[in-house]
């Protein structure tokens, strides 16, 4: 026995001197592994990061006018995120090469105004609707008044009516910050200081607009919040004859034409690139501090007409330089700029796309596009 337990001290000696060295390599690998960790910082990755806007992953959302600049845009990026999107238009002034290719997408090609084209699209039961579809823009509302009234006006209360029947989660609304404020009030323009005193039948249907939203909310209590878009420019714009200055202006440069200059140049415009607009209308859909509010989406900043039509001529190598042609009688703003201290303070919104990085990108799409342009612009 006495032998036993001498043979077995002999094995458990060596046991416990293994155990031992054991110990001892695994303290100098964790000491090593510490001073490793302080020599090399962690690099962060893209999937370390919070997905941006994740509440519309998964969700359905309407976008009615979807196949313009704005809402190709607005589609694309909601698609990316995870939501299920469906573009109502009829496309009257938008063309289907230009909506977005993805997986998240649908285009329904119909109208606002007819009864079957939304039930179509509302028995889907939206969670969200961004109601981007009218009659654009002034010009246009000048030479067709009631059509404007139709759309911008008939149009938006059909929508409303269909979506406070689903009770979506939200309705955001493109108004126009360029249209609800007129010649009394004071710049920069703040919410509150809207004008009767308007020049277009587009500036009158669009506070319209914003007026039966806020009677939805009132009575109703569907969550709307009114967008009020400042001069926005950005990819996805085909120039036409009522279509807005920036996209005519690289269509006529890239076609070596003169720009022609309505007034001294002067003039200024609170230009707003379309992504600054997206991210804005993307925190309209979820902020409740949002709801019931009209908000200005601006740059907050003033742009002349002159710097702008000399900066698309250098982007295009265009040497025909400008002409002065004449004023537009409804045309009598001769500055825009808007506050976006609210945008700020309720949505967090800061402009990330200086006016000229924008000018470039248009320039980029403009090229990429050539030939579907030239087919489709009209004038």
């Amino acid at each position: 026995m006495e032998l036993e337990k001498r043979n077995m001290g002999v094995n458990i000696v060596d046991l416990e001197k293994d155990i031992s060295d054991t110990k001892q390599v695994l303290e100098l690998m964790k000491a090593q592994i510490a001073m490793l960790g302080e020599q090399i910082p962690l690099i962060e990755t893209e999937e370390q990061k919070p997905e941006e806007f994740p509440d519309y992953n998964e969700k359905k959302v309407l976008v009615t006018g979807g196949a313009g600049a704005i809402g190709t845009n607005l589609s694309k990026r909601l698609a990316e995120l995870g939501a299920k999107v469906t573009i109502l238009d009829n496309l009257s002034s938008a063309y289907e090469w230009n909506i977005p290719v993805h997986k998240n997408i649908k285009f329904v090609k119909g109208d606002i105004l007819n009864d079957e084209d939304l039930k179509r699209v509302f028995k889907e039961k939206p969670d969200y609707v961004f109601h981007l579809a009218a009659h654009f823009a002034n010009q246009n509302s000048v030479d067709s008044p009631e059509t404007d009234l139709m759309i911008n006006g008939i149009g938006i209360l059909k929508v409303l009516q269909y979506a406070n029947l689903v009770k979506v989660k939200r309705f955001v609304y493109s108004s126009s910050g360029c249209g609800v404020y007129g010649l009394d009030s004071k710049m920069p323009f703040e919410e509150h200081d809207i004008s009767i005193k308007l020049h277009t039948p587009y500036q009158v249907t669009k506070l319209l607009g914003e007026l039966y939203t806020n009677y939805f909310y009132n009575l109703y209590n569907l969550p709307i919040v009114n967008a009020r878009f400042f001069n926005v420019f950005g990819p996805g714009e085909v120039p036409g004859k009522y279509r807005n200055v920036i996209p005519n202006f690289f269509y006529w440069a890239m076609n070596g034409k003169s720009l022609p200059i309505t007034g001294t140049g002067e003039e200024t415009r609170d230009w707003t690139y379309v992504e600054d607009i997206v991210d804005g209308l993307l925190t309209m859909g979820l902020e409740e501090k949002a709801i019931g509010e009209s908000i200005n989406l601006g740059s907050g900043k003033e742009h002349k007409v002159i710097d702008m039509a000399a900066e698309v001529n250098r982007l295009t190598t265009n040497n025909a330089g400008m002409k002065q042609v004449g004023e537009r009688d409804w045309d009598v703003k001769k500055r825009l700029c808007s506050s976006i201290e609210k945008a700020r303070r309720i949505l967090g919104y800061e402009p990330k796309t200086t006016f000229e990085e924008g000018l470039k990108k248009v320039h980029d799409w403009f090229m990429e596009n050539k030939h579907n342009i030239n087919k489709n612009a009209e004038f």
